[in-house]
This record gives C-alpha cells, sequence and structure tokens, in this order.
C-alpha cells in the first residue's frame, strides 16, 4: 500500500504548510460524492491517528484514513501549474475506472 507526492507535489505542501505556519503534512481521504461515487478530500494533516496510514515523499508526510486506502492505494499526486491562473493538484490513481464528466468523481 502507497500513495506518493511527486516532487513538485512535495514542494507546493510544503509551501503551503509553511505559509500556514504549522501541520504534519497531508491528509487525503475519499469521500461519497458526486454523479460517480468518490471524490477526494484533501487538508493539512494536524494529527495522526491509529484510523490513519503515512507515508513520505521527498520528505512530506501524506496521512490517509484507512477505509479511504484502497480508493487511493498507489496513487501519485502532481503538481501542475500551467499558468498563473491554472494550477492544482493533480491525481494519478490507477484505481479509477471511470469519471464523470467534469472531473469532480470517480468509481474504483
Amino acid at each position: 500500500m502507497s500513495v506518493t507526492l511527486t516532487e513538485s507535489a512535495a514542494q507546493r505542501v510544503r509551501t503551503m504548510l509553511s505559509k500556514r505556519g504549522h501541520g504534519l503534512g497531508l491528509k487525503l481521504s475519499t469521500k461519497v460524492s458526486g454523479c460517480a461515487g468518490f471524490s477526494y478530500v484533501v487538508d493539512y494533516a494536524d494529527e495522526v491517528t491509529e484510523d490513519d496510514e503515512v507515508f513520505e515523499s521527498f520528505g512530506v508526510k501524506v496521512v490517509v484514513d484507512k477505509k479511504s486506502l484502497t480508493n487511493v492505494n498507489g496513487m501519485e499526486l502532481d503538481y501542475v501549474k500551467e499558468s498563473l491562473l491554472n494550477e492544482g493538484f493533480e491525481f494519478n490513481n490507477p484505481n479509477v475506472k471511470d469519471s464523470c464528466g467534469c472531473g469532480e468523481s470517480f468509481t474504483v
């Protein structure tokens, strides 16, 4: 089981944590949502509980709750900046079988 960050995603998380002033890393989970089934929830990780798994890429921790892990196992999270107004995280998830037209939700 693993979830990884690209070097650019890790740098973006470090920058976000630095601006925020605290936090352990990135919190990643999934929730039932949208027309396809699940959506990603990305937040700051301020703690690790017994229900979490912790992975590390380029010195940045990624905290994933165990119930979401089957949906995101093997995923690589990238950060893409195409222009000043078009930037964000890109989810490269090998478990996705289908996604909705708007790209907000997915099926595993």
